[in-house]
């Protein structure tokens, strides 16, 4: 009798494809494993024997020992994505997914990195969410720049910022032009997570990208699934005014947007890093300029063809999360790992903890193999064993994130 490979998750399999934006007939397609035997192993109806597991790891590119590895609690809070309304839902899952492996790392990581505190001016209960105004959102987004001592100017980088307030960033290529971001607050930890897209290479993009789920951290993470779903484009409109409120305070831009030209809103985009078209409606929001000026203005844009590409955008660079890329190096350096015994203890491949941590290619995968085979001994991520072991430091102190 075939018994198969004992403490397989099922749920663990779906999560891979999820990440690869992978169809059980194209897994099945690459790996030779029939797309009914993937799915009796996904529903829990059949263990796999090892020999086709190997063959589904390496379609995957996953560590074949990463299907035994429980999956931790998941929140019952929704994710909330920056993104177009007709995003294929293929699209959202690999972005959710991926947003799950940074927390599942960043867990893993915590038994030696202490990470900055969650320091946020205010979470919005689920009945404060639901009644607030766009008054309370202005002000919601002055006290922000006041809690974090950010002033009235244009603020350096946004992704600094939000580490700094203790909220875990990533920002990755996925292949999805219509994908922008996703955030979700993760209860078991009390701290939120943002994924950032990195397709658009649009400095200011990613910018506005990150204040909206900042937005939605602060304003609806105490709302359920059925809420997001319920009141998706208000959210979403009212994420996309806390973000221009949020860059662009208004007591510093109200003289500046009264009936403004393109060439000035390009002087202000310099300044600002924040694309002519927010700035824009930023001014519609402020009631600066009224609908006729606004949709003369975004004609006028248009006839330059900037909806394709405004100028400067190739000027400016895009930010970057530096709290994990700072975190695996101290690992690295300071805290006794070598990289193979970091990517055993992750269970990723190289690869992937090279994109969840914002580090450059190869960084990880120099002089390793991709995937780890299934009978390979996995490095437990607990205290206990990283004490007992010899070379691991038992902790490396990060929780006073440097803006640097």
């Amino acid at each position: 009798m075939r018994i198969g490979v004992k403490g397989f998750h099922g749920a663990r399999l779906v999560q891979a494809r999820f990440a690869r934006a992978m169809t059980q007939t194209a897994l099945a397609a690459v790996s030779g494993v029939s797309s009914s035997t993937i799915s009796k192993w996904e529903h829990g109806e059949q263990m796999p024997e090892f020999g086709a597991l190997e063959r589904v790891a390496t379609a995957l590119d996953i560590p074949s020992s990463w299907f035994l590895r429980p999956l931790p609690k998941q929140p019952d809070g929704a994710f909330f994505f920056r993104s177009n309304a007709s995003l294929a839902a293929a699209a959202r899952a690999v972005a959710q997914t991926r947003l799950e492996w940074l927390y599942e790392l960043s867990l893993i990581m915590q038994e030696w990195i202490d990470w900055p505190s969650v320091s946020l001016p205010v979470r919005l209960t689920r009945d404060e969410a639901l009644s607030i105004t766009d008054a309370d959102i202005e002000a919601l987004a002055a006290k922000c720049r006041e809690h974090w001592r950010l002033g009235l100017g244009p603020i350096d980088d946004v992704l600094r910022v939000m580490e700094s307030a203790g909220i875990i960033v990533m920002r990755e290529a996925l292949g999805f032009l219509k994908m922008d971001g996703v955030s979700r607050w993760f209860d078991d930890e009390g701290r939120p997570y943002v994924f950032i897209s990195a397709d658009k290479a649009s400095a200011v993009r990613n910018r506005f990208d990150a204040s909206h789920e900042l937005g939605h951290i602060l304003m609806h993470s105490n709302l359920c699934r059925d809420d997001y779903e319920q009141h998706y484009d208000e959210l979403e409109r009212q994420a996309h005014l806390f973000a221009g409120a949020f860059l662009l305070p208004a007591e510093s831009v109200a003289v500046s947007l009264s009936y403004p030209t393109l060439d000035t809103l390009l002087s202000l985009k310099k300044r600002w890093k924040v694309s002519i078209g927010a700035l824009i409606m930023r001014a519609k929001s402020l009631e600066l300029v009224d609908e006729a000026y606004a949709t003369r203005l975004f004609k006028n844009y248009s006839a330059r063809g900037w909806r394709k590409g405004e100028p400067l955008d190739d000027v400016l660079v895009a930010e970057s999360p530096r709290l994990m890329p700072r975190a695996i190096r101290m690992l690295l350096e300071d805290g006794g790992f070598s990289k193979h015994r970091l990517i055993e203890t992750a269970g990723l491949s190289a690869t992937d903890v090279e994109k969840l941590c914002t580090l450059p290619e190869g960084y990880m995968s120099d002089q390793m193999a991709k995937v780890i085979p299934l009978n390979s001994p996995v490095f437990r991520s607990t205290a206990s064993t990283a004490k007992g072991e010899p070379g691991v430091a038992n902790v490396v102190h990060l929780s006073a994130f440097e803006r640097r």
